[in-house]
């Protein structure tokens, strides 16, 4: 593939919008650097380039869009993570949150259903040398190999109209999965598996955002 060219000129947007982050009151400096060191702008289209730093949404394809840098920034720090914990991230679109997920020392195991999406994020994936193991699948049932759960932590990049249980029974005892929950307009949830029963959760929420949704069982393309 063709990869864009990560200029001088990209650096310094990208460390402008870091700036950005932080006068907004973000804090978490590992997830900071990340966002540093990864270019935005290797995962959207090119027409987008002039504003691929600002803090918006952009279109990627198959109806799906790559999430404001903010997000990204804000579903990365409620992870807490630690490196080497085994991620498990639902919806892969562009790669870019795999990317930041990657940088921060994660084992990350991410899986997308449309095929055009996934094989596109996977080659950048593998050009950028970061080591993801990416899956053509329904994010809604999660990976059941026995191989790959339990996962220290889940993340979910798209809107659930529920707690998806599958995703919750391949979390760890102890783990935390984020997840934004709703239809039209979501709210943000960081859940932490303290016990087997749905009552030994810890719920935090953490205000409203608009994603696309998890579509659960529909035909993959």
């Amino acid at each position: 593939m063709t990869t864009p060219i990560d200029t001088y000129r990209h650096k310094g947007l990208r460390l402008k919008m870091v700036e950005r982050l932080r006068h907004d009151g973000f804090t978490d400096e590992a997830v900071l650097r990340a966002i540093e060191e990864v270019p935005r702008h290797f995962f959207i289209d090119s027409a987008f380039d002039e504003a691929a730093y600002d803090d918006r949404a952009f279109p990627i394809g198959c109806d799906q869009t790559i999430s404001h840098p903010s997000t990204v920034a804000m579903q990365t720090h409620l992870l807490d993570l630690q490196p080497r914990m085994k991620v498990l991230e639902i919806g892969t679109g562009s790669g870019y949150q795999t990317a930041i997920l990657c940088r921060l020392g994660a084992k990350v195991f991410t899986i997308e259903r449309q095929k055009p999406l996934f094989l596109q994020a996977r080659t950048l994936l593998d050009h950028l040398h970061l080591r993801a193991r990416c899956f053509l699948g329904d994010g809604y049932r999660g990976l059941t190999e026995v191989d790959y759960a339990p996962f220290d932590r889940i993340l979910v990049t798209c809107g659930a109209p529920e707690i998806p249980p599958a995703l919750m029974a391949q979390l760890k005892q102890g783990g935390i999965m984020v997840i934004p929950i709703g239809e039209r307009q979501q709210e943000m949830l960081r859940i932490t598996k303290n016990g087997s029963t749905e009552a030994d959760w810890q719920v935090e929420r953490f205000g409203t955002y608009n994603f696309v949704p998890m579509l659960d069982g529909r035909q993959m393309h």
